[in-house]
């Protein structure tokens, strides 16, 4: 079923509401691409996939642990623009380039950040652009 008419919008663009919906900080990495670093929606805030970058000088730290590290204070930054903080995370989804080498490193950096009861979390080996883990979130934000 279709909205009412008053209530469509053209394709490929989005109402008013959603544009209100968008989290950004300038804590964290401007995005690379065309989507917002966090978007609102039903009581939940959804963040971007953020890479190890240093929102001020794009510079990558080297070791999995310490892009862990990085990753998870961006999203952290996005997440604090409406008041949340990581313990507000219900589920996060980890990619890592290297996911038999790099998982025991990636874990123990990912351990200084949450605790129990921890989100759920799913990690997976993924093809990544020049960058060892890359880190999304879902918290709740309440109604």
């Amino acid at each position: 079923m279709s909205p009412a008419p008053e209530q469509q919008t053209a394709p490929g663009q989005r109402g008013e509401r959603s544009a209100e919906r968008a989290v950004s900080s300038a804590h964290a990495p401007r995005p690379a691409g065309a989507y917002s670093q966090g978007v609102l929606a039903g009581g939940f805030l959804y963040t971007a996939g953020f890479g190890p970058q240093d929102p001020v000088t794009g510079q990558l730290p080297g070791t999995v642990g310490q892009q862990t590290a990085q990753a998870l204070r961006n999203v952290r930054a996005v997440l604090a623009e409406r008041g949340l903080a990581l313990d507000d995370v219900v589920k996060v989804t980890v990619h890592l380039a290297d996911l038999h080498r790099d998982f025991a490193g990636f874990d123990a950096a990912y351990g200084e950040f949450f605790t129990a009861p921890y989100p759920v979390r799913t990690t997976v080996g993924s093809e990544l652009m020049d960058i060892l883990v890359e880190i999304d979130v879902v918290a709740y934000a309440g109604d």
